[in-house]
This record gives C-alpha cells, sequence and structure tokens, in this order.
C-alpha cells in the first residue's frame, strides 16, 4: 500500500459520524497522525486555521466545535482536557496551516481538498436529480456500506448473517424481518427489498447501516449475539429519530411501481434501440 493509500486509510479510520449522519474527527486524533505530540503546539495550527477560516467568511463555530473529555492519568485520576469536533473543511485549513515539510501534511492537504471537493459536487448534484437517479444513487451506497458492515460485523463474530441483517431490519420496521417487507412490498421469492425501495426508505437503511458498523467497532464488540442486539438497538434509534423528527415511518412509505433492476432493463433496451 502506498504512503497515499496508508494516509488516507489513517483518516477515514478515525472518521465519526453524528447521530445526524453528519461525519466529524476529533482533533486529539488527528494530531498523531499530522506527526504532532504536543499538543500546545497542534492547537497553534488549530488556531491558525481557525482565522483562516474567519477570513473566507465562514463561521468559525460551525467547523470547530469545542469538546471537552474526561482523560484517565496514571494515577486513575480523571482530569478534563480540550478537545475539537472538526468538519472536513476545518480537517483542511489545519492541514493547509501545518508543517509542510512533512509529506503528511501535503498527503493531508491533498485528501481534504480533494473529499470536500467530492462532497460539494455529491451534494450539488443529488439535488438535480430524479427521484428513480436518487434510488440508484442510494442503492449504490448501500451496497457498499453492506459489504463494509458485512466485513466488520464477521470481524465482531457474526456467522448467521441473516439473522444478524434482520435484527437491523426489526429495529427500524417495528419488528419486520426481510421476508416481512419483501410480502408486505408484495415482491417474487428472492427479489431483493432494497431494490424496490424509495430513495427515502434507501436513506433511512443507509444511516441503520453505517451507524452499526461505527457502533461496533468502537465498542469493540466480539460475539454475534452482542452484534444483533446491537444492530437491533440502532434500527430503533434510527426509527426514533424518524419519529421524532415527524417523519413517515419506514413500513409506510410507498413502494416505488418498478424495482431498480426493471429501470435497468429498461435503460439498456433504450440503449439498444438508440
Amino acid at each position: 500500500m502506498s504512503d497515499i493509500d496508508n494516509t488516507n486509510k489513517s483518516f477515514e479510520d478515525i472518521k465519526h459520524i453524528d447521530e445526524n449522519g453528519v461525519e466529524f474527527w476529533y482533533a486529539r486524533e488527528l494530531m498523531p497522525i499530522l506527526q504532532y505530540s504536543n499538543w500546545q503546539n497542534f492547537e497553534k495550527i488549530i488556531d491558525k486555521a481557525k482565522i483562516s477560516c474567519e477570513n473566507s467568511g465562514i463561521s468559525v463555530f460551525e467547523h470547530f466545535i469545542d469538546v471537552n473529555k474526561l482523560s484517565k492519568r496514571a494515577n486513575n485520576a480523571e482530569v478534563e482536557i480540550k478537545d475539537y469536533e472538526l468538519t472536513r473543511y476545518a480537517c483542511y485549513l489545519i492541514a493547509q496551516n501545518g508543517d509542510s515539510r512533512k509529506k503528511v501534511i501535503a498527503l493531508a492537504q491533498t485528501y481534504f481538498a480533494v473529499q470536500t471537493r467530492k462532497q460539494e459536487i455529491t451534494e450539488k448534484e443529488y439535488s438535480m436529480l430524479t427521484e428513480d437517479e436518487k434510488r440508484f444513487y442510494q442503492r449504490n451506497l448501500t451496497r457498499k456500506g453492506n459489504y463494509s458492515l458485512n466485513q466488520t460485523a464477521k470481524k465482531a463474530g457474526v456467522k448467521n448473517f441473516d439473522k444478524f441483517h434482520n435484527s437491523g431490519y426489526k429495529g427500524l420496521y417495528n419488528g419486520e424481518t426481510a421476508d416481512d417487507i419483501a410480502k408486505r412490498k408484495g415482491l417474487r421469492y428472492r427479489e431483493d427489498i432494497l431494490d424496490n425501495m424509495g430513495s427515502t426508505e434507501l436513506s433511512a437503511n443507509l444511516f441503520r447501516i453505517s451507524q452499526t458498523e461505527e457502533k461496533l467497532k468502537k465498542d469493540n464488540i466480539q460475539t454475534e449475539k452482542e452484534a444483533c442486539n446491537t444492530h437491533n438497538k440502532i434500527g430503533k434509534i434510527v426509527r426514533k429519530a424518524i419519529k421524532e423528527a415527524g417523519g413517515t415511518m419506514p413500513e409506510n412509505l410507498p413502494t416505488p411501481p418498478k424495482s431498480l433492476k426493471q429501470l435497468e432493463k429498461e435503460n439498456k433496451k433504450i440503449l439498444k434501440r438508440k
């Protein structure tokens, strides 16, 4: 693996996702990856980044969020230490203000600049997509998300993946399994339920998938039972969030008239005629 790949992986490994699906990084976790060993020195870089942010006319408080943490010392005494929740843009500014002689700083500048730009393009493009195009986009993300979740679940001791995934569906769909969802939607045997969801329903499932993976890693889950319980709990949390936001429960969302596979076949036929 190249230096770029290694560095990119390091940034991805310490990325966090909050309850609203927004990504962020902790300054204390970013510091050693950028090869700073002293917090006072690193905070000077953060202060410079804040000034850059302010000079750009962008709210500093939205990108550099003060958080306090408890840290254990050698004698088990707990002391409060300062930290920041950083957006991707904040990380980019920190890299821009870091020691340019360090190779990792140059790599960080490239990583956060490229990824920030990609995110902006995606958001703009997404708002212009049709509902079916949004479905294809979200389905692709859930496919990748499920693949990544399966790898993490396997490391956590999961062997019965049907049971594991049904635990998540039960939490999100008020007790319904994948088969129950398929029957309610009137699908044929073994027809993919995710291919028969609208973009809103797919988004809810994507949030369930990403948050479950994050939780399995964070809590260092080691047994299938714990993994299933975690998936179920996250499903319920997502369901509760939808309810509190006044959204439509996933089981009440309409099933699109055509599956994504049907749309793919139709598009292929149209392209052949052309």
